[in-house]
């Protein structure tokens, strides 16, 4: 009978047990492993002969070894083709059994199983069996592991739990309902004795919904995100067959620093910015830094020369100790024990050097303005001297002299033709050569100030960069500055990655650059075109009364846009890809056309009417696309590059290559291309960062917002009331200008994702709300004249609307406070700033943007002061500056508002106190909402009075006639009848 025959009958056989492929992460959870993952890891492994290996546990013990007769043994299963292995020896057993350890009380030690067995057990069980040359198939000791690891992602996404998100954005929808009946009720219900007052409160109360919606759409899907600098290091550090020497394998990067006037940013905090990025924790010759100088000065560029050479002794110090901050000012400032969780006991001697050092380095600093002016005077005596035997006399112009006794080629002190800060040649200077790409450690003995032999002491290549301008060309602010910058650093470095940092923004945490590399490395990072750092501030006042913080936008706003289509970009801290600044589109885009090299995309005839009619330029396109890739380590990186293949040396500079540098830093070399149209930083706005970011959005790249968990960047920010206004002022006009130009959301491509047009939408058309702001900060006290409302009587439905829509507000601020990690305080000083500005530089941004949309007039704009200094009774004040009072004419709205609602208060209880029936409850309501608006306006009224009162008097005067003229013109559009009372017909419900 054969065994099909014996089976018929019986119940099938339950299929065989699966075999599952799994790991155990760091943190004890187990991961099972895709088909995908598994492929790309063992794919070229032959799975026909494996044994499977099981832990010995307390449950899973050896049975005891008994003696089997060799025919038996050797004899097959029935229903089985091959033999059954004898089994194994006692000898065997007991050696797997020494690794295992008991417990006193004779338990297992089941900890030791999980985190000691180095991989064998923690990666997967699954493993071949070792076969000899012959292959008898007999097994040869002990199967081996797997030399590859599974492949892991350089960054996670953090999901916001649900019970905090499904809660919001439920709480979003039922404001939206009610706000919809609300406003269907109002329109419903007019109040026929005040038709004005209902009029203007509906309209404003519409515009109000409206503004809340588009601001709260872009935030209801809100993401976290991680990243694993070890599993970077693994990936690219490593020793490798195509690496074999663990060179690093990571992609250059190209730091942009910008300054633009010496006296408002002074050359010392522009030092310690370049001093953290030569110090940052990234390999040394894949990091350059450029200093774009746009004032061409003498005294930025001597400060720069003098930061360099501190460079020398800082950078390996940093290194040796690990130091953070590596901004020496800041290093040297923390209020914090510097020899905490330092183990190296020469750190306390090496730190008395390095700060005596310091200290002379910013003596040098601070006396450079003293020593250039005698350098130049000395140097201009002499050639009068000269010129004086010369007939007819030579009148010398007083030029600013170098040390090396020539004339300066940037602006001078004493501005002439051809050396002022419009109108100067072009000025390029490698302060730090080209680094070796191996280590190279220091001394120890002699005259060295540190012991820097086990520490490796290249440093960064920096240059200096100030580009050329002429008075009949438009220079274009900032924004052609960068663009300069873009073009010199493809010339000369060509990393396919660009961080840009205001000359006061230095990096806080150095391994910052390793994070957002994470980004742009990891599968489907070749679709990323910036990584975007939250902006953190230093110096601010412990209340922060005008909301410099701004962690609203930078931990709400922010983090809600990054599960869209990403953040938008802000201006500094970000890290560019270098390819998406070009203009070009992602990858898989369906437009999109691959770079090789060569490639036919890029010929000289199809891209010099784009890109300038620089070859080096041209060339350098297609190297820095391919160096950007990420690895192709994974079968779902579709466009990526081998590992090992950015481990070269990189050519040292030429005269040749400067020379090409200089060239496409001149101010023609723009003209007939599409540099600042298409290809770079966008011109045209004063906001040239939101137009930038929101052009690569446009055509389909992502970004990603990168919240490290030591902040990534510092910097300073206006504590003084008036820089601060202006500064909003200076923000809010860039986004009428987009809202008037064609880079308006409404116009927006297919590409972009629709929530994400919704919060382009809003970005540039938040300060219209200023016209309806200012209007119902009005009404209380226009209520409080007239004795009327903006409702005809308080009805208990206007009273459940009203609750409904307040108590939505405050649950959708918690559970923002909740899932962003903000403070309630920083969320009320954000809404209290928010109407600061909407009632003062916000209406004049839109005056502003009106004028040059009709009248094409260039506006210019007063750069914000980096310098903190107070009056001359408060130099000793760290937040002396908070206590200035600057006169400027946006005080004038939010003060007269201030005065109108005063006023408006003591009229409505002086009427209510001496008429014949006084009628509190109607006073109620007027003086809630008066003080409403008071309330958001205290911290501008706290800083009108100084720290000693000492407000412009002016200030008061036109406010005073302003508020009078607005009071006697109502009094003549409706004077008060002769038996007229508080309140006229107003009554409740």
């Amino acid at each position: 009978m054969t065994s099909s025959e014996k089976n018929q009958g019986n119940p099938p056989a339950p299929p065989p047990p699966k075999v599952t492929f799994g790991r155990r992460t760091g943190s004890g959870r187990y991961v099972r492993y895709s088909r995908e993952d598994l492929e790309s890891e063992l794919g070229n492994v032959d799975f026909s002969k494996y044994v499977v290996q099981f832990p010995l546990t307390p449950d899973n013990q050896p049975m005891d070894v008994v003696p089997l007769d060799p025919a038996v043994s050797d004899k097959a299963v029935e229903g089985c083709e091959d033999k059954v292995p004898a089994a194994k020896t006692k000898a065997t057993i007991d050696r797997r059994m020494r690794s295992m350890t008991w417990g006193a009380a004779g338990e297992f030690d089941y900890n030791q199983l999980l985190f000691e067995t180095k991989g064998t057990y923690g990666y997967g069980n699954a493993i071949r069996a070792e076969e000899d040359e012959a292959g008898d198939g007999e097994d040869r000791g002990e199967p081996k592991d797997f030399v590859g690891k599974p492949w892991r992602p350089l960054t996670r996404k953090i999901k916001i739990p649900a019970a905090i998100l499904s809660p919001y954005r439920l709480l979003v929808a039922i404001r939206i309902v009610a706000l919809s009946l609300f406003l269907t009720w109002r329109i419903a219900h007019k109040n026929q004795d005040a038709i004005w007052l209902w009029g203007m409160s509906v309209v404003c109360e519409g515009w109000f919904a409206f503004s809340w919606l588009l601001d709260q759409l872009s935030k209801v899907s809100p993401i976290n995100r991680a990243t694993d600098l070890s599993i970077l290091k693994q990936k690219f550090e490593s020793p490798s067959p195509s690496n074999p020497t663990a060179k690093s394998d990571l992609p250059s990067i190209d730091v942009f620093v910008a300054t633009a006037d010496p006296v408002k940013e002074p050359p010392l905090l522009t030092a310690n910015t370049i001093l953290s990025i030569l110090a940052a924790d990234y390999p040394v010759d894949k990091l350059t830094c450029y200093l774009s100088d746009d004032a061409a000065s003498l005294l930025t560029f001597e400060a720069i020369t003098e930061a360099a050479s501190f460079a020398s002794v800082w950078v390996p110090f940093c290194r040796k100790h690990r130091i953070e901050p590596r901004n020496p000012d800041s290093y040297f400032s923390l209020n914090r024990d510097p020899y905490k969780n330092k183990l190296r006991p020469d750190l306390v001697r090496d730190r008395r050097r390095i700060k005596r050092e310091y200290d002379e380095f910013k003596v040098r600093i601070n006396g450079l303005p003293e020593s250039i002016r005698r350098r130049s005077d000395a140097f201009h005596a002499s050639e009068e001297l000269n010129a004086s035997s010369v007939e007819p006399a030579v009148k010398i112009p007083k030029a600013t002299w170098m040390a090396d006794g020539t004339h300066w080629p940037g602006t001078w002190n004493i501005p002439a033709a051809d050396n002022s800060r419009g109108d100067h040649s072009a000025i390029i200077q490698v302060m730090l050569k080209t680094p070796l790409d191996h280590p190279v450690f220091g001394g120890g003995g002699g005259g060295a100030v540190l012991d820097l032999s086990e520490v490796d002491v290249r440093l960064p290549m920096l240059v200096y960069i100030s580009r050329e301008k002429r008075t009949a060309c438009n220079h274009y602010r900032k924004a052609g500055a960068m663009n300069s910058l873009l073009r010199a650093s493809a010339i000369m470095s060509n990393a396919p990655f660009v961080l840009n940092l205001d000359c006061d923004h230095y990096i806080y945490n150095s391994q910052a650059l390793r994070e957002g590399i994470c980004f742009m490395m990891d599968r489907g990072g070749d679709r990323v075109c910036f990584v975007q750092f939250p902006q953190r501030f230093e110096g601010i006042d412990p209340s922060d009364r005008y909301a410099n913080h701004n962690t609203v936008f930078f931990d709400v706003n922010m983090r809600a846009l990054d599960g869209l289509q990403g953040p938008v970009y802000v201006g500094s801290g970000c890290l560019f890809r270098r390819i998406a600044l070009y203009g070009f589109d992602p990858p898989r885009a369906k437009n999109h056309h691959p770079l090789h090299m060569p490639s036919p995309d890029l010929s000289i005839s199809s891209n010099t009417s784009k890109f300038g009619n620089s070859i080096y330029l041209l060339d350098s396109i297609p190297v820095t696309e391919y160096q950007g890739r990420p690895l192709a380590d994974h079968p779902s990186v579709k466009n990526g590059r081998p590992s090992g293949a950015l481990i070269f040396q990189r050519d040292p500079l030429d005269a040749s290559t400067v020379a090409e540098a200089i060239n496409v830093v001149s101010c023609w070399f723009e003209e007939k291309t599409e540099w600042g149209s298409k290809v770079g930083w966008i011109y045209g706005s004063a906001t040239e960062h939101l137009v930038t970011g929101y052009r690569m959005h446009n055509r389909g790249w992502r970004s990603i917002y990168c919240v490290t968990k030591r902040d990534a960047f510092r910097g300073k920010a206006p504590i003084n009331l008036t820089d601060r206004l202006h500064q909003v002022l200076r923000w809010a006009t860039g986004s009428v200008e987009i809202f008037f130009s064609r880079n308006n959301a409404l116009f927006a491509s297919p590409k972009m994702k629709f929530l994400q047009r919704v919060a382009y939408l809003n970005v540039s058309i938040y300060p219209f709300s200023s016209i309806f702001l200012i209007a119902y900060c009005f009404l209380p006290a226009l209520c409080l004249f007239s004795g009327q409302f903006i409702v005809q009587s308080l009805d208990i439905t206007f009273l459940i609307y009203l609750l409904v829509i307040t108590l939505t507000v405050c649950l959708l601020a918690i559970l923002e406070i909740r899932w962003s990690g903000i403070e309630l305080e920083e969320w009320w000083r954000n809404e209290q700033f928010w109407f600061i500005g909407g009632t003062s530089a916000h209406l004049a941004a839109i005056l502003q943007g009106l004028f040059k949309a009709v009248t094409r007039i260039k506006i210019h704009y007063t750069l914000t002061s980096k310098f903190a200094g107070g009056g001359d009774d408060n130099n000793d004040d760290e937040f002396a500056e908070l206590y200035v009072v600057k006169w400027t004419w946006l005080m004038v709205p939010p003060l007269t508002i201030i005065l109108m609602n005063l006023i408006g208060l003591a009229v409505g209880v002086s009427r209510t106190l001496y008429s014949i029936i006084p009628q509190w409850s109607r006073l109620l309501v007027g003086v809630f909402f008066s003080f409403w608006v008071l309330a958001h306006l205290y911290p501008f009224a706290k800083g009108l009075m100084g720290r000693r009162g000492k407000t412009p008097t002016i200030v008061f005067v036109w406010s005073g006639l302003i508020a009078i003229t607005i009071s006697l013109l109502w009094v003549a559009i409706k004077p008060p009848s002769a038996n007229s009372r508080i309140g006229g017909s107003f009554s409740f419900a």
